[in-house]
């Protein structure tokens, strides 16, 4: 199984409302093969307090296992080398089969942190797109030294600490 980087989005929705769309972008983005959405925690609190929890997984059985027995193998052998591994790659595919979520309410307190009248997602989404780049910079000998992900949120922050060190400069 080749598995592309994974990504954990957690999103808050004030007052939510909503019509399909979300569900709709993420189902083009599958057919695309550009994401897959690995699961997802989805918690509303109405504004009576009652809760909803919604689970999601594009993941068929066999995928799922093949997915624990990878993590767990990579988790293995990190703490102790490929014995742990083997060890690790067997306790992820029982945890898989298990039907336990990834995103479970039992570690996720969503639901404990929502003001009332709102919602949040936590997401586990694969980016498959960048699965065919990651291979074949490996094949050209390449490594990661390191990666981020830049918000428009960060370049508005950059801007704003650019001006004051401008108007600090500018001051006499």
């Amino acid at each position: 199984m080749s598995i592309g980087p994974v990504q954990l989005l957690v999103i808050g929705f004030d007052q939510p409302e909503f019509h399909g769309k979300i569900r709709a972008e993420l189902e083009r983005l599958k057919q695309s093969d550009i994401v897959r959405l690995i699961d997802l925690l989805f918690v509303r609190k109405h504004a009576d307090g009652r809760i909803e929890r919604m689970h999601v997984s594009e993941l068929s059985d066999e995928e799922r296992g093949e997915l624990g027995a990878l993590v767990g193998a990579l988790i293995g052998l990190g703490a102790g080398g490929i014995d742990a591994a083997e060890e690790g790659a067997e306790l992820g595919a029982a945890h898989a089969a298990s039907d336990e979520h990834i995103l479970s309410e039992d570690v996720w307190y969503v639901d404990d942190v929502l003001p009332l009248d709102s919602a949040a997602a936590v997401a586990l989404i694969e980016h498959r797109w960048a699965i065919g780049l990651r291979d074949t910079i490996r094949e050209a000998g390449g490594f990661n030294l390191g990666d981020a992900w830049i918000h428009p949120q960060d370049l508005v922050a950059i801007g704003l600490m650019a001006a004051e060190e401008a108007e600090q400069l500018a001051t006499p």
